[in-house]
């Protein structure tokens, strides 16, 4: 089975188009459905791997000392399709690796089910974990989804991973004139 994908399939909600990177393999998609983890990871896996390396985002119960009630994903997404294919081709001049899935969720999500899914296959496990964290680093840093988290008392969007300011912080000082 060939993956990679780009152009929107309206039934299903989800971006398709075959790629001509070296992963012909690949799968990159954004989808509004559930992902299906254990799916992915067996269509990556081939013969010739001795290794698949995931990475399974999912939404948890808390954040920054808040209760997490759900998370819903945003993006700009023929950009966000674009830079998650020059992951992958990245992934494949980088690291010595056969395949990558990419899949990442948009839409609501609620506690416990998967954000982000990526799998990755190689002969060796070096070079599965290596692109598998870089994957899933540059994705977070360059790809233009945004979360925003829900909770009792309001919602905010999430700014990456930054922790919270302490509330021991001195105030800013007022610009000068």
């Amino acid at each position: 089975m060939r993956w990679g994908f780009c152009r929107r399939s309206v039934a299903a909600e989800t971006w398709f188009e075959p790629m001509t990177a070296p992963g012909l393999e690949d799968r990159i998609e954004i989808t509004r459905a559930r992902i299906p983890g254990a799916e992915i990871a067996r269509q990556v896996r081939a013969d010739a791997d001795g290794a698949v390396v995931t990475f399974d985002g999912c939404v948890r119960n808390h954040s920054h000392g808040r209760t997490t009630q759900y998370l819903e994903y945003e993006a700009y997404e023929s950009m966000a399709l674009a830079k998650m294919q020059e992951i992958a081709s990245c992934l494949h001049a980088k690291y010595a690796i056969r395949c990558v899935a990419m899949v990442h969720r948009l839409g609501r999500l609620e506690i416990g089910e998967i954000s982000v899914f990526i799998a990755v296959s190689a002969a060796h496990r070096g070079a599965a974990f290596d692109a598998c964290r870089y994957a899933i680093d540059t994705l977070k840093k360059t790809v233009p989804i945004w979360k925003k988290e829900f909770f009792a008392d309001g919602a905010v969007w999430a700014d990456g991973e930054l922790p919270p300011v302490p509330a021991e912080t001195p105030a800013q000082k007022p610009a000068s004139n």
